[in-house]
């Protein structure tokens, strides 16, 4: 075993690794109640922009929120920092499901990164909009040779992103990276887990094709994240009903990611067998 392999799970067993790993899961429970907040609020007819960058700006306006921005910054970082470890730790035969492994670790540490460098973002002053930013991104697509084909490919990806959370919530694939008690509190968090996985997973598939429909009309501003989603919905048959449930969901997925913060397998198996 090398000696960088010895130095990472050595660097993992360490009290305050696993403290933060655990505390990232309560920030991002944190972040998403207050999405979920603003989107119930958009349901009702308000305003609000309801993505990360907006809970993010919330946060920033309340009192104290300065440090509260540092304290979700420094805890989402550390969670990112988790899964990449362990992505880079993810042992086994080559085949794909050990590629699976790795992209899937490697991709909750690239998000939890992101979400951490934009908290720290805001606590420094900067007021990112989601929605614009999510535009002109589009846009640079567009303009590049089969840009397009590209931002279908990225909207299709996030489509796809959405499917995998709406499986994960009904096939309850969560329960195979946490301890649940086989209790009342624990079918509350099951309860919680295919609830918000699935909103999320919905919301996701919004924002999915919003992009691909930008791609297909060579329309940047028809794209958009997550409160363009949120608004598109809101503008269908029953719009403020399905805007509402999605809302509730996303409440139900950051308690849920509280829970996780006590239920959360942290040295889950890392190694890919090679039986079938």
């Amino acid at each position: 075993m090398s000696s960088a392999t010895d130095a990472l799970r050595d660097a993992r067993r360490q009290p305050v690794a696993r403290v933060l790993a655990r505390a990232g899961y309560a920030a991002n429970g944190v972040v998403h109640v207050l999405m979920g907040a603003i989107v119930l609020a958009v349901a009702a007819g308000g305003d609000g922009e309801s993505d990360h960058s907006g809970a993010f700006r919330a946060i920033a306006e309340a009192p104290l929120g300065f440090a509260l921005l540092w304290i979700l910054a420094v805890c989402l970082l550390a969670l990112g920092l988790w899964h990449g470890s362990s992505a880079a730790l993810v042992r086994g035969d080559g085949r794909a499901a050990t590629w699976g492994m790795r992209l899937s670790e490697g991709g909750q540490a690239l998000a939890f990164l992101v979400l951490g460098v934009l908290s720290a973002s805001v606590a420094l002053g900067a007021r990112p909009q989601g929605e614009q930013t999510a535009q002109d991104a589009s846009r640079g697509l567009l303009s590049l040779p089969a840009g397009p084909w590209l931002l279908g490919a990225v909207g299709l990806g996030v489509g796809i992103a959405g499917i995998s959370f709406i499986a994960i919530g009904v096939r309850r694939g969560f329960r195979k990276v946490m301890t649940i008690p086989d209790d009342a509190v624990g079918r509350a968090v099951t309860i919680l887990g295919i609830v918000g996985y699935v909103a999320k997973g919905v919301s996701l598939v919004v924002v999915g094709i919003l992009l691909i429909v930008a791609a297909i009309t060579v329309d940047a501003d028809a794209a958009g994240g997550l409160d363009g989603g949120v608004h598109a919905l809101r503008g269908m048959l029953l719009g403020p009903l399905l805007v509402g449930v999605v809302g509730a969901g996303l409440v139900a997925y950051g308690v849920f990611c509280m829970a996780r913060t006590r239920y959360a397998r942290l040295d889950r198996p890392m190694r890919r067998s090679s039986s079938r």
